[in-house]
């Protein structure tokens, strides 16, 4: 069957907390960027998530991969309820779905708006992108739990370090570096650690010798931990392993704003998969059904699919107009130090896009 290329189908994971409030935030901004250029948005809501889980004993369906390869691509909330185990839910359903389908890596850009405040001095510029391995590492589900119960329990987490994985965000980032300032760091600790970032050492140096125009940096993670706050300026693209890169992409988000302004996206290259974009954000309980949440992680989450799916020109309308508005701190949300609400900044953004040429 043709597949109709004006058409872009959508599946949305509203999710649990705040998420169902960014995620209709977003929703309608990026059906007006593929409209402007004549394209049409056919959204699928999945109910998968906090809810579900507690009416059927899952967050997601077991046949969810097979349902979510029927579409182009999928936008997440986010994930997490009080009331509900936190890793039933996290391996349950967003973990579980990024290893189904096998989404080999995260990419989680930060960039610094004009207008936008930070806690950190001095991060006008800053523009980097962290790829993470996305399906191994710490998160790979391997271990388990001895003498459980017995008051000398002994917890047992197994990382998972392989070439091919390795290899396959190697070569993601190099290329992406390529595509930027030539310059990549690689983020591991292999003075302390024996055999896995040892691995990754070698495996990233073999995969860069394919990339001569492209400098690599190996940096230990916890000097890239300070120097990403004293000179994130020398940053552009960093290559890290599955927890690493969670770790140090929240940190980053600190140099755009905070997690409102972190988005994500979990990707499989080179394949006909659809990818799942998602802000870093959590749920986020405590403001849950306020209005409060700052939806731009989710919409630059969106802009990060309609690039991915070809679309640039209306991923450049949604970032533009995400940019215009946020100019104004009369469209800051409260994480931001201001006092718009969700739909004042979704309405702005929406209103900015209807200014553009």
């Amino acid at each position: 069957m043709t597949r109709d290329t004006k058409v872009v189908r959508l599946a949305v994971i509203p999710g649990d907390g705040i998420g169902p409030e960014v995620v209709a935030a977003t929703v309608p901004t990026l059906r007006a960027a593929l409209e402007a250029d004549g394209h049409r948005l056919d959204v699928t809501s999945l109910d998968w998530g906090g809810e579900r889980f507690l009416r059927q004993g899952a967050a997601m369906p077991a046949d969810a991969a097979d349902l979510v390869k029927q579409t182009d691509a999928v936008l997440f909330g986010a994930v997490g309820r009080p009331d509900v185990p936190e890793h039933e839910l996290i391996w349950g359903l967003i973990i579980g779905l990024r290893q189904q389908l096998d989404l080999a890596v995260n990419l989680r850009p930060v960039r610094a708006f004009p207008g936008v405040p930070t806690k950190v001095r001095d991060t006008d510029g800053v523009d980097l992108v962290i790829v993470r391995e996305n399906t191994e590492g710490e998160y790979v589900g391997a271990g388990g739990v001895a003498h459980a119960g017995s008051g000398h329990d002994l917890g047992i987490e197994v990382a998972v370090h392989s070439r091919r994985a390795i290899e396959r965000a190697a070569h993601h980032a190099f290329a992406l570096a390529g595509r930027r300032s030539g310059r990549l760091c690689l983020v591991t600790k292999s003075n302390a650690m024996r055999y896995g970032y040892p691995l990754w050492d070698r495996v990233v140096r073999e995969a860069g010798e394919q990339y001569p125009q492209v400098e690599l940096e190996t940096v230990l993670v916890d000097a890239m931990a300070a120097r990403m706050i004293q000179a994130p300026r020398s940053l552009d693209v960093l290559l890290t392993s599955n927890l690493f890169g969670d770790i140090l992409s929240d940190l980053a988000a600190v140099l755009a704003g905070g997690m409102g302004m972190a988005p994500s996206a979990n990707v499989l290259p080179g394949a006909d998969v659809p990818g799942i974009y998602e802000p870093v954000h959590g749920s986020a309980p405590d403001i849950a059904g306020k209005g409060l949440a700052n939806p731009v992680a989710c919409m630059l989450s969106g802009a990060m699919l309609l690039d991915d799916l070809g679309h640039t020109g209306a991923a450049r309308r949604v970032r533009d107009a995400v940019a215009d508005a946020l100019r104004d701190t009369k469209h800051h949300t409260a994480d931001l130090g201001g006092n718009a609400t969700t739909a004042d900044v979704a309405s702005a953004v929406l209103h900015a896009m209807e200014g553009q040429e």
